[in-house]
């Protein structure tokens, strides 16, 4: 049983979580196509000593892909890293309290600014029709970056449909 499936319901965070289960998982299919653009360059490579410059920075995009779109696919499952050396001895609701104030204090502010930040750089990388500075590089350098923003959207609503449940169930005294 996951830690989600444990969770008392919170219809709304609920739906949230489900919508971002459901990209998360979508998403996760760009790693089986990292491990075959990884494979088929180190055929060319080591093969026909003939790698491309386009399937390595492929590889990054698709690496970077997957971990931006995986931090609020963490989150909603509850399976990021934690380092709980007292968390696990407190009670329900100083849990609950600590997650809330974690959300509002220390979370949601990075993202915002992050979000803000990242907004600039990706409108210029449009701008500037950006790409690749190799010239058998990859094209629309931009649409990678594009990710940056969405992300951080991504995990701004798992953050929100977080403190929603917290709320609610601090609410409800569960």
């Amino acid at each position: 049983m996951t830690e989600q499936e444990k969770l008392p319901p919170v219809p709304l965070a609920d739906g949230i979580d489900r919508l971002i289960n459901r990209i998360g998982l979508g998403v996760a299919w760009v790693y089986v196509l990292l491990v075959l653009v990884i494979i088929l360059q180190v055929v060319l490579r080591k093969g026909f000593a003939h790698g491309l410059i386009a399937l390595e920075e492929l590889q990054w995009h698709l690496y970077a892909v997957g971990v931006m779109f995986g931090l609020s696919y963490a989150q909603v499952t509850n399976s990021h890293v934690r380092v709980d050396l007292f968390y696990t001895r407190f009670s329900t609701t100083t849990k609950r309290v600590i997650e809330v104030l974690g959300i509002l204090l220390l979370v949601m502010p990075f993202l915002v600014i992050t979000f803000l930040h990242s907004l600039d750089f990706v409108a210029d990388s449009w701008r500037i029709n950006e790409h690749s500075s190799a010239p058998s590089g990859l094209p629309w350098r931009w649409l990678i970056k594009s990710s940056i923003p969405l992300t951080l959207a991504l995990l701004g609503l798992a953050m929100i449909s977080r403190l929603i449940r917290e709320l609610t169930l601090l609410a409800r005294g569960e």
